[in-house]
């Protein structure tokens, strides 16, 4: 029982040490502390300030600055809907006018588009890779569209790494199986049908309810021949 209270009074003490060291440091480096805590509020207090005073209102203007180049993109109008109409800005305007808004974020997806739907693909991988987003569907878009990209300017490797971001982003039965249709179909390409085959394969038993899995016994079935004959 003695034994027991020493230890006891051990542990006191060592608790009283450390709280007394901790006091201490806190006494010897209250001006320090003062300042660092001070110039946290401060930083936190005029980002919430420059967030509210300054973004918000660019952000409302560049919302209202996108309605006529997302209406020229709806009608597949892509050099308007980029550069503008001389009375209404494009994309490209938004982006380098209001770049710290969440729209400019937006505009840098739309402008990749219609930069692949016009033929620089270039210019639609760089667009495409400043969009960052959440978003389960409009992602995966994101990521296959820069697939399609690498695949027009015959970048195979990155085409088939793309669509399979693409496929694992938006991993359900409507957009998954169609990024991944297409890195089998450049597998195909390059004669890699053994990648094809698993890829055909994924998507019978991952996806069975999408459209691609109604026909994709076909696929199979034209691979595991071509297999054959290597």
């Amino acid at each position: 029982m003695a034994e027991k209270n020493k230890e006891q009074h051990t542990t006191t003490e060592g608790v009283a040490h450390t709280l007394s060291s901790i006091e201490l440091f806190f006494e010897n480096n209250k001006k320090i502390i003062t300042i660092v805590l001070t110039a946290i509020v401060v930083l936190v207090g005029g980002f919430f300030l420059y967030k509210r005073a300054y973004v918000a209102p660019l952000e409302k203007e560049a919302q209202e600055q996108m309605f006529m180049a997302e209406r020229y993109f709806e009608k597949d109008s892509f050099n308007l809907a980029l550069n503008g109409d001389g009375n209404n800005w494009g994309f490209l305007k938004i982006i380098d006018e209001y770049g710290v808004t969440s729209s400019a974020n937006l505009a840098h997806y739309y402008a990749g588009l219609c930069y692949l739907h016009l033929g620089n693909y270039q210019a639609a991988i760089d667009q495409l890779k400043k969009f960052s987003s959440s978003d389960k569907l409009v992602k995966p878009i994101a990521l296959g569209a820069t697939g399609d990209a690498y695949a027009e300017l015959g970048n195979y490797e990155k085409a088939i790494k793309y669509y399979y971001k693409a496929a694992k982003k938006g991993d359900n039965d409507f957009t998954a199986p169609i990024y991944l249709m297409k890195a089998a179909g450049i597998c195909e390409l390059q004669k890699n049908y053994k990648e094809a085959l698993e890829i055909y394969q994924s998507i019978k038993k991952n996806y069975p309810r999408s459209n691609e899995a109604r026909l994709i016994d076909k696929y199979i079935t034209r691979v595991e021949f071509l297999l054959k004959k290597q």
